[in-house]
């Protein structure tokens, strides 16, 4: 991968975005935004060759909003990273445990870290973003205030770090779309395949049973599937699927086939290499 290329995220630098860009893209510059819908403008703008868009998470389940604003902006996904998310608790330089009364976070962190907050009797803060939680405890610069970010967020803020993986749960991982401009251009052989789509169902007895039904004779593993009401109606649903394969090799391509017998529409939003992290679980 090319050392030249700008890639945008969500949130403020050091966030757990931002260190998933700076694994997947060593040496790139990242380009931090407030918004995913800023991040993917920032593609489709030039401002950015790719951006790194937070899809699920194993404990906090999916991500909302990515389903509707990547087909809406015409780009496609072109890869996938899964960022281990590793909690560290920090102050600012000089401080200890036994100086910290408040903890700063974003909300799903907090709810991550129950463990740590009650050993140390911690009062829990609400704050908007986990790098942004570090940015206001290094301006504050008081001891009895820490915050819970990523050790990039506290090397970029100059903060120690007080104690390393205050996370409940050790398996805590969010996984990323890779997002760009142009498709990856991949040929049909070969394993390693992830193929994301988007198709509509009306709502009526049986309509998925039906639609997926080609995946289970042709072999094919979903690995995810999510459902979204569309414009506010009870009468038709759009579902976002991850599936192995490639869609112009069998078997992908039969069940392909077979789904655009049942479904109003379908689109393939990528095609890309999956992550070796898949071959770790």
């Amino acid at each position: 991968m090319s050392a030249q290329g700008i890639i945008a995220f969500q949130g403020r630098p050091g966030a757990y975005s931002d260190l998933a860009c700076r694994t997947a893209r060593p040496g790139w510059t990242t380009l931090p935004c407030q918004t995913f819908a800023q991040a993917i403008g920032a593609v489709h703008d030039g401002l950015a060759d790719e951006a790194m868009l937070a899809c699920e998470n194993s404990l906090a389940g999916r991500v909302p909003d990515i389903h509707a604003l990547l087909p809406q902006a015409g780009l496609f996904i072109v890869g996938e990273h899964f960022q281990r998310v590793e909690h560290c608790l920090m102050g600012i330089p000089g401080s200890t445990l036994a100086d910290a009364r408040r903890v700063h976070t974003h909300p799903v962190a907090m709810a991550q870290i129950r463990d740590v907050i009650g050993e140390l009797g911690l009062e829990p803060v609400v704050e908007f973003d986990t790098a942004g939680a570090a940015e206001m405890v290094r301006g504050w610069g008081r001891r009895e205030d820490v915050a819970v970010a990523s050790a990039l967020a506290a090397e970029l803020n100059g903060l120690e770090i007080l104690r390393r993986n205050v996370e409940d749960a050790s398996h805590n991982t969010t996984r990323f779309y890779i997002a760009s401009r142009r498709p990856a251009m991949l040929p049909p052989a070969g394993p390693g395949y992830m193929t994301t789509l988007l198709f509509r169902l009306n709502n009526h007895a049986g309509a998925l049973y039906k639609a997926l039904g080609g995946f289970a004779t042709t072999g094919v593993n979903m690995t995810r599937l999510e459902s979204y009401m569309l414009e506010g109606s009870f009468s038709a649903t759009q579902f976002l699927l991850d599936v192995e394969g490639h869609p112009e090799a069998p078997p992908l391509a039969q069940a392909l086939r077979e789904l655009s017998f049942f479904v109003q529409q379908q689109e393939i939003l990528g095609v890309y290499h999956a992550s070796p992290f898949r071959r770790q679980t």
